[in-house]
């Protein structure tokens, strides 16, 4: 197993490469096998929102990516 890298950023981005995997590959799965978990999820989407507290914060562009991720995932079945 390799050690973490030293930077916090790219230590970051890698965790979210891995979580995206794992978590895309899990509701292919769940979505095989119950076609509505999709519909539910892209149903919820309203309720999602930027925890961030400055200016950056963007609830449309949260809300967009998980779209884009639903999509991603119908496209896949």
């Amino acid at each position: 197993m390799s050690e973490p890298h030293p930077d916090p950023i790219v230590e970051a981005r890698h965790r979210e490469l891995a979580v995206e995997h794992l978590l895309f590959g899990t509701l292919q799965f769940l979505a095989g096998r119950d076609p509505a978990l999709l519909d539910a999820l892209e149903g919820s989407l309203d309720h999602l929102w930027d925890r961030a507290d400055d200016a950056s914060r963007d609830d449309a562009a949260v809300r967009e990516v998980a779209r884009r991720f639903v999509r991603s995932l119908r496209r896949e079945r």
